[in-house]
């Protein structure tokens, strides 16, 4: 509810300063839209998570909330020895979102916005403790890893932020799946922290489904982007107490594969005609689908299916053994390849006419 107020009120004062997005060649949309829903998603994320942690303090006062902490099962403490990483998690999350807002207004450079995103993402696997170990031991080393994985898909959902509705939609998507991955594992800060974001986004998605009356902008995919390859991240999906098996480590890479096509196929498209795959244009899988006859509603509710289909499939990683997981890979290969066959049908069609 907050989101959807917050998301309102700019809407309002965005169109009243002028901070809109314009019709262009690069872009998909016709009419004047208002710019600024990054703010009211960081906000709405901002007011949460320090509301969170206030709580966790008002919940180790002696003899006052103890006893409600003990119910929920909850440590409070272990939450409040994390503080700083919190902090350093907004710190990056800011810089993120200051160089989107900056990029909204001023169009900056792709190679100055990939520095900073990375800078703001090595800050966070190495000193907030966002990444991946993955059987390897060596901080500097995964830290490295976990900061391009952020990077990449930092700007896979920047690039799906193309036509209404698809970047929010999917984030929400593939945080209930990654919610479900914590729950099962009993990470309870993690899940709150999913359930405040996927909150956050159905709020902005109100006014951004199809036809959108707001764009999140650069200042809003940024953030959108990290807080998914946060989840990703601090989500445990192996225990190796259990000994369980180890491929439920690349659940990430199944719910993420929607995304993860699109950043790869219209970087590679981009790069075969010579273009810089960090100059915008309208050749994204979404809009390839919307030539093909498909409504902006349609698109976006075929996007949506596509990767609760792959998603669903990542849940079953923790129950199957070797084989099982090879069908869940080979299931969201065919997935990805009922996408690419839709987005080039209709070619043969219109040659023949």
């Amino acid at each position: 509810m907050l989101s959807v107020v917050l998301t309102a009120v700019v809407r309002k004062l965005a169109t009243r300063a002028g901070f809109v997005a314009h019709p262009a060649e690069d872009r998909y949309h016709q009419a004047v839209i208002p710019l600024g829903g990054g703010i009211a998603i960081l906000t709405t994320l901002i007011v949460f998570i320090l509301a969170g942690a206030a709580a966790m303090k008002l919940l180790l006062i002696p003899g006052r909330f103890v006893w409600l902490a003990e119910r929920a099962n909850i440590d409070p403490a272990d939450f409040l020895a994390k503080i700083n990483q919190l902090a350093i998690i907004l710190f990056s999350v800011l810089a993120l979102f200051t160089l989107g807002l900056w990029d909204d207004k001023k169009h900056l450079g792709p190679f100055f916005k990939l520095a900073v995103q990375f800078a703001a993402a090595m800050l966070a696997a190495a000193f907030a403790d966002i990444r991946v170990e993955f059987f390897i031991e060596n901080k500097v080393i995964t830290s490295v890893f976990s900061a391009v994985w952020i990077v990449l898909i930092i700007n896979a959902f920047n690039f799906l932020d193309n036509m209404d509705g698809a970047s929010t939609g999917i984030a929400v998507i593939a945080s209930c799946i990654l919610f479900s991955a914590a729950a099962l594992s009993g990470q309870v800060f993690v899940g709150g922290l999913a359930l405040v974001f996927i909150g956050t986004l159905l709020g902005f998605l109100v006014f951004n489904f199809p036809p959108a009356k707001i764009f999140m902008g650069d200042a809003g995919s940024l953030v959108v982007g990290f807080f998914v390859a946060l989840l990703t991240l601090r989500t445990t999906y192996y225990h190796e107490a259990q000994s369980g098996q180890w491929y439920p480590v690349l659940m990430p890479l199944v719910v993420m594969a929607v995304p993860l096509y699109d950043f790869i196929s219209v970087t590679l498209l981009r790069i075969s005609q010579g273009k810089s795959p960090f100059v915008g244009d309208t050749q994204h899988f979404s809009h390839r689908l919307k030539k093909r006859g498909l409504t902006d509603t349609q698109t976006v509710l075929t996007l949506y299916l596509a990767t609760l289909c792959t998603g669903l499939g990542a849940t079953f990683l923790y129950q199957v053994n070797l084989a099982g997981a090879i069908l869940i890979f080979i299931q969201t290969i065919m997935v990805l390849s009922i996408i690419a066959i839709l987005e080039t049908a209709g070619k043969n069609d219109k040659a023949a006419d």
